[in-house]
């Protein structure tokens, strides 16, 4: 019983400080490398759980598998799969990259073990025009604690992505749970909505800097940064920093072909070390 909600309390103060549940937490190797400073990460397939804006313009199928561990504690393992679609061909000698009837994004992922367990299943949809993209996504939440049952919430979010200045400048802004889900009515418990908004800046080809603020409705905001370094073609260095959870982060990106491997570590100053890997691979144009 108390490693039970030894475990719970682990995690709660993992996701975020505001120990709720039903939180979208980190998805991908990735972000998690960059403090989780993913709100203006685009062509990007974990960007159906960060910013499903961001998927408008993935332009080749794509699919991957996350996993992490939280502190070295099997009972705070989280996996996840996802795949993305684009819809559509451009016309034979168009010069636009995006998909011109948008993309379709869908996400099923599971924390926790058979005591207590959060899972989701969430579908996307996002669409780029000129300048600006637009998602939407809906999740299926399901939280269950062992003797004590299951709860299910449906849980809408949008996203949105604008090139302030092309290939320079991003702004990039998302809300979580727009609908404000309940997940009980004991305490009316309820999924957070969660406000995210951040910049993204490219001072070159091979540097990306980020910077977002995440603001629950019910909690202090928290403030993320992250820079990652293009190395070579087939290398990719990254740092982070998260403030309201205290952690600082890194990780790498390896590309090889039509596959990328990411690997991302985060530390807290007291409860240690997180470990994240995804593993994609995106489909080749047709010759």
């Amino acid at each position: 019983m108390l490693q039970r909600y030894f475990a719970i309390g682990l995690f709660l103060l993992s996701v975020s400080a505001s120990a709720q549940s039903g939180a979208p937490g980190v998805r991908g190797a990735r972000a998690a490398a960059l403090g989780n400073a993913s709100v203006t990460i685009s062509n990007d397939l974990w960007a159906v759980g960060n910013n499903v804006a961001g998927l408008a313009q993935l332009s080749r199928p794509e699919a991957g598998v996350y996993a992490e561990n939280r502190f070295f504690i099997p009972h705070l393992n989280n996996a996840a799969l996802a795949a993305a679609l684009p819809l559509g061909r451009q016309p034979a000698g168009s010069t636009v990259t995006t998909p011109p009837h948008g993309v379709v994004g869908l996400e099923v992922q599971r924390f926790g073990d058979k005591r207590y367990n959060e899972s989701r299943a969430g579908l996307g949809y996002a669409y780029r025009l000129g300048l600006i993209s637009v998602g939407a996504r809906v999740d299926m939440l399901q939280l269950s604690i062992e003797g004590l049952g299951s709860r299910r919430a449906v849980a809408a979010s949008l996203g949105g992505q604008a090139d302030i200045i092309p290939q320079k400048l991003t702004l990039g802004v998302s809300l979580y749970n727009l609908n404000q889900a309940r997940l009980a009515e004991y305490q009316d418990e309820r999924v957070p909505t969660i406000l995210r908004a951040g910049l993204g800046f490219r001072p070159s080809a091979k540097v990306l800097l980020l910077a977002e603020t995440e603001k629950d409705i019910d909690q202090d905001a928290d403030f993320r940064a992250g820079v990652e370094y293009q190395v070579i073609d087939a290398l990719a260095v990254r740092a982070g920093v998260a403030t309201l959870t205290e952690q600082v982060t890194g990780g790498f990106g390896l590309h090889f072909g039509q596959l990328r491997v990411d690997y991302g570590a985060q530390l807290h100053n007291v409860l240690g070390l997180s470990q994240h890997l995804s593993v994609n691979f995106r489909l080749a144009p047709k010759s």
